[in-house]
Parts: structure tokens; sequence; C-alpha cells
């Protein structure tokens, strides 16, 4: 997908955004490709204005301004099809109407999280360069084709497990494994990681606790400061296991642990459940 200012969207990464629709949008014909990438343009645009304008309302300090910005926010999304977020925006205009002042404060938190979120997600699904899943002029019907397409080759694929750890035995293991279900890449370096990001994009990590420079707990900051991976699931591999140890990855935003020597059958069930939920 093209935007009017000659930049490109990259049509899988909006299919995993789950607030946009776009599968209910290509399945009508209320809005055109191109109408449909100039409104995520305006979003995008609007998005600081609203978010000042959300965090005021959130701390009782408002205008008549500011609810300007919510209502253009608000036709915009309904414009998008993004009918959950969008009925967000209606709950907190009936607060405001009922004079119901904590009910006003909740929904323009909730509003303020969820649209920053979408903001980063829509960022990162922005691109200079066309790809192979980013089409620059389209219509309804080629982008239903598209999508009926990009999700068969998802029925097919491998998802993408990334490990690491310093113990080459133990990539080497695990990649044996897994590499029957998954595709399966390993990175024994943790120093390493932002520039594998940058090549790949894992829909798992597993992350081992105790490595010299970097240890699986450094990790966790640095795989979530990317939008794509904000909810990617992270098992711990730890020769440990104690009570510390896993408390404190899931502080940090660990799904699960491991502990190791692996046991074939565990890792399969524990990645199995994780890839599922998510």
């Amino acid at each position: 997908m093209r935007d009017k200012q000659g930049g490109y969207f990259d049509l899988k990464a909006l299919l995993a955004i789950g607030f946009l629709n776009l599968r209910h949008v290509a399945s009508i014909e209320a809005i055109t490709v191109s109408e449909y990438t100039n409104t995520l343009e305006k979003l995008l645009a609007l998005t600081p204005d609203l978010e000042r304008a959300l965090d005021k309302i959130a701390n009782h300090f408002r205008d008549k301004h500011d609810f300007e910005v919510l209502n253009t926010t608000a036709r915009l999304l309904k414009d998008l099809k993004c009918e959950k977020l969008a009925d967000n925006f209606d709950e907190l205009f009936y607060a405001r109407e009922k004079g119901n002042q904590p009910y006003i404060n909740s929904y323009a938190k909730i509003i303020l999280d969820r649209i920053t979120k979408l903001h980063a997600q829509i960022e990162a699904a922005k691109t200079n360069e066309p790809t192979d899943s980013t089409l620059a002029e389209t219509d309804n019907a080629f982008l239903r084709d598209a999508i009926k397409r990009m999700e068969q080759e998802d029925k097919t694929r491998k998802m993408v497990i990334l490990a690491v750890d310093d113990s080459p035995v133990i990539l080497k293991s695990v990649s044996f494994i897994l590499s029957d279900e998954y595709k399966v890449f390993t990175l024994a370096n943790p120093t390493m990681l932002e520039k594998m990001l940058s090549q790949i994009t894992p829909e798992l990590f597993l992350l081992d606790c105790h490595m010299p420079d970097l240890t699986g707990f450094d990790l966790i900051p640095i795989i979530r400061s990317h939008a794509e991976h904000k909810e990617t699931p992270v098992i711990f591999l730890t020769s440990e296991g104690s009570i510390e140890n896993v408390s404190g990855a899931v502080m940090l935003g660990a799904s699960d642990f491991v502990v190791k020597p692996v046991h074939p059958e565990t890792l399969r069930a524990k990645i199995a459940y994780h890839i599922v939920r998510k």
C-alpha cells in the first residue's frame, strides 16, 4: 500500500494490527485503498495532538479544543472501520455528557494507552521502499486477493523463533528439537541482538538467563523497545530454575521459563502454548 506522500505501508504489518481490521475494509466497498492509506496518514499526523489532549483530560485539565481533537480522531477511526477503538471515544463522550468525571478520566487513560500503541504499530508498518508485501496502486478486489494469498502462505509457513544462548551445545540442541516445526534462528553473541532484529521478526524468543556481556534480563528491554515485539512471547532458559530468576523474568515481561538441560516435550509444549496464545 502506498500513501499520498510516496511512502509505502507493508500489508502484512497492517494485517497484524488488530484494531485496524483491514480484512473487513477489504471486504466492503465503503472506502478505497487510496482513501484508507490517506486516512492512516491523517491519523498519524493527528496523534501527537490527541495524546496531549488525552493526557490533559485524564489529569482534569482540558478545554473545548481538546474535545475537538477527540472528535476528529473518532471520525478518522470510524472511516478506518476501527469500531472497537471508536467505541471507546463514544463512551468517553457519553461520560462527558453525563458529567461523570471518574469515567472521563478512566476512558481518557484507556484511549491514550491504546492510541499510543496503534500509532507505534502503524509507524512500524511504514517503509520507504516497496517490498514483496507492499501494494503501490490497487483496488479493493486486488487487495482481497492479496490478503487471501498471504493468509494461505501464513498457513503453510513455519513460525520464526530466535534462541539466544552463549552455549553452542544448547543452541544446537534447541535447533534440533524445534527445526521440524519452526524456523529456528540461533544467536551465541547477545550483543548482536539488535542487528539480528533488523533482519528477522521472531514470533517467540528463547533467552538464556546468564550470559557474558548481556544476560537474558538485559535483552528483554531491548526486545520490548521494538514496537512489533511489545507482546512477543519470551521464554527464559535457566540452569537454576530458582524462584528469584523466574519472578525476576516475569516482572520484566517474560512469559515462561524452561530449565536446562532442555526436555524436548516440555520445550515444545511451552512454545506451542505461548505462540497459540499470542
